[in-house]
């Protein structure tokens, strides 16, 4: 989601004397992390909200591959940037989803700066210290949830419709399985038939995963790695049950 910015919204004459501010960025797949353009705009988003505002920008802090549902304290980078506030230090976000996407994890981050004497402050949000910019605040945590549930909904529903007609719904292959030529559907591997029996044949004896993946390495039994470890074998006896 493209982070925007407000640059003509200000801060009261006196907040605008020497207010630190930290930053936090939040990116929720790998993916973003890896290429840094949705941080790289956050960041930018964020700076120029900064400057608009007359605040000083003490620290960033950035959280990768992580979802808006995370608690606080489950964020190294959130916690962090928490950790930096102080008495009339502001929490910057390029806008409010950023902080999060859940009612409750946003009301405990406004009340950890509160506690210290800080605020939190986005462009997308009004920063008035008043009823009316509070609800508003609180409206927009309440769409962030929505919008991150109806996501989840989404993708539950295509990935139960891509199943159901046989195709790979994402991660790795399973072993017994490659991908059809199409790259969507999953087919038997042939080469891997024989694992897949001795598998199924040495837990019918009573062996345990471990037992089985030391079994199959003395063997020689081909492994799709280096070798053929327990929680693999745990995966392939628990599809097949």
């Amino acid at each position: 989601m493209k982070a925007t910015s407000n640059p003509t919204r200000t801060l009261p004459p006196k907040a605008r004397t020497s207010r630190r501010a930290v930053i936090y960025l939040r990116v929720s797949t790998d993916e973003q992390a890896e290429s840094g353009l949705g941080l790289e705009a956050q960041e930018a988003a964020a700076r120029r909200f900064c400057e608009a505002q007359g605040l000083v920008i003490a620290a960033v802090h950035r959280d990768e591959a992580v979802s808006g549902t995370v608690p606080a304290d489950k964020r190294p980078g959130l916690t962090a940037a928490l950790a930096d506030l102080g008495r009339g230090a502001v929490l910057v976000a390029a806008k409010r989803d950023r902080i999060a996407r859940s009612v409750g994890i946003a009301a405990v981050v406004e009340e950890t700066a509160r506690r210290v004497g800080a605020t939190v402050a986005t462009p997308d949000a009004p920063d008035a210290d008043d009823p009316f910019a509070g609800a508003m605040r609180g409206m927009m945590d309440v769409f962030a949830a929505l919008e991150r549930a109806l996501i989840a909904a989404r993708t539950k529903a295509a990935l139960a419709a891509k199943k159901a007609r046989g195709e790979k719904t994402g991660g790795s292959v399973p072993v017994g399985f490659e991908v059809a030529p199409d790259g969507r559907k999953l087919v038997a591997a042939e080469g891997e038939t024989a694992a897949l029996e001795a598998i199924q044949r040495l837990a019918a004896e009573g062996m345990s995963v471990r037992a089985i993946a030391l079994r199959l390495n003395a063997d020689g039994v081909r492994a799709r790695g280096k070798q053929w470890h327990p929680t693999t074998i745990a995966r392939v006896l628990k599809r097949t049950a």
